[in-house]
């Protein structure tokens, strides 16, 4: 990791004797300033640890070798892939993990071996194109003029999408403002529960982000609302995933990504301005601080949220551990809930990028909902 003078962070691999190791670098450059570099250079490290225990290099390695540490890392492969390559305390990697392990190998060696002018074999192999899908034509201008899409030979096919999201245990956001112990804490719980925001853009917000009366001078929108943007730069490391453009003129913010603010965020928010935070902030501008230790002031961090939550759901007695993403899936469920199914609403609500993801994941009745029991009662003849 290297810290700039600007506060961004860069991310590369070195060697034990602090030489960099070239070919990640300069794969890795293509990627400054985005949060994707971090993830590919935690998988580049595991992935060349691994190759170096087997002797390769990019000269020589083979699509069959890629497939074979792609088994070792948890992918279901039809070869024998040696012994497990993460083992405990380590944890195989999953599907998500696995699709991106996959699109940084083939990225990696895609670079290198054009760059290089190596292993052309290799490089033929991971070039491979497919059909465009009707998802593909639909998401391209003049869609209809494509004849073929990458495809990815180290990717697993036909992944099934996760239809039940991990939501808050019952009774959940009243039990959790119970259980804390601050006002920040309690700001936190609340804000998470009336919004879809992300942890990363929780805490990484400032006040200057914060438009909590009507008609703000922004006039992006009428009713209290709050603004994400990504900053490379926060000293708490905390990034907002979506990137939209956003500026700040005459100390005004307009763009990022806008939620709407309730009542009783903005209770909250004056609740824990006017006691903990005008008490021990020490002028940075970021809305959480940490409350005790060498650091009161500064500013927090979202593994420290983390923490929070884990504990006073501990504290509750609630089943499980709480995460933070558990609020943003509950609200989505609850919106599509009370708008009939209406999968606009969802995707509005939760800031998410596709109707159509929402209306797969969210748009079908549970177990227990009105109407599927409803509907299965009828079934059963116990209701006309």
């Amino acid at each position: 990791m290297i810290k700039h003078s600007d506060g961004s962070l860069s991310y590369t691999i070195v060697w034990p004797d602090c030489s960099v190791d070239e070919e990640a670098d300069s794969y890795l450059r293509m990627y400054e300033g985005s949060g994707s570099q971090k993830t590919y250079a935690y998988h580049l490290v595991d992935h060349m640890r691994w190759r170096i225990l087997e002797g390769r290099t990019t000269e020589t390695i083979t699509f069959l070798d890629l497939k074979r540490y792609m088994g070792a890392v948890g992918a279901r492969v039809p070869m024998p892939f040696g012994q497990p390559w993460r083992v405990p305390p380590q944890r195989p990697y999953g599907d998500s993990a696995l699709q991106v392990a996959a699109a940084c190998l083939k990225g990696f060696y895609l670079h290198n071996c054009a760059r290089l002018g190596i292993n052309s074999e290799l490089r033929e192999t991971l070039d491979a194109q497919r059909l465009p899908t009707k998802a593909d034509r639909n998401r391209a201008v003049l869609g209809h003029l494509k004849k073929s899409m990458p495809a990815n030979p180290l990717a697993a096919k036909n992944l099934p999408r996760r239809r039940h999201p991990k939501m808050l245990p019952d009774g959940a956001k009243p039990t959790l403002r119970e259980a804390v112990n601050t006002a920040r804490d309690a700001m936190v719980v609340q804000w998470l529960s009336d919004t879809s925001l992300r942890i990363g853009g929780l805490t990484g917000l400032h006040l200057v982000d914060l438009h909590l009366r009507d008609n703000a001078p922004c006039n992006e929108c009428k009713s209290p609302h709050l603004h994400v943007c990504h900053r490379q730069t926060n000293p708490n490391r905390a990034r907002a995933k979506i990137k939209p453009d956003w500026r700040m003129v005459d100390g005004v913010i307009t763009g990022g990504e806008i939620y709407r603010v309730s009542p009783a965020m903005i209770s909250a928010y004056f609740q824990y301005m006017t006691t903990e935070y005008q008490k021990y902030a020490t002028g940075h501008g970021m809305l959480l601080i940490q409350l005790a230790g060498p650091h009161t002031g500064e500013p927090w961090s979202a593994d420290a949220a983390r923490g929070m939550l884990r504990r006073a759901g501990r504290r509750a007695e609630l089943p499980g551990r709480i995460k933070p993403h558990a609020f943003r899936h509950q609200i989505t469920n609850d919106a599509m809930d009370h708008a009939n199914g209406n999968p606009m609403v969802g995707k509005v609500v939760g800031n998410w990028a596709s109707a159509q993801t929402v209306d797969e994941v969210y748009g079908h009745p549970d177990l227990h909902s009105p109407e599927f029991v409803d509907a299965l009662e009828k079934i059963w003849g116990e209701r006309e």
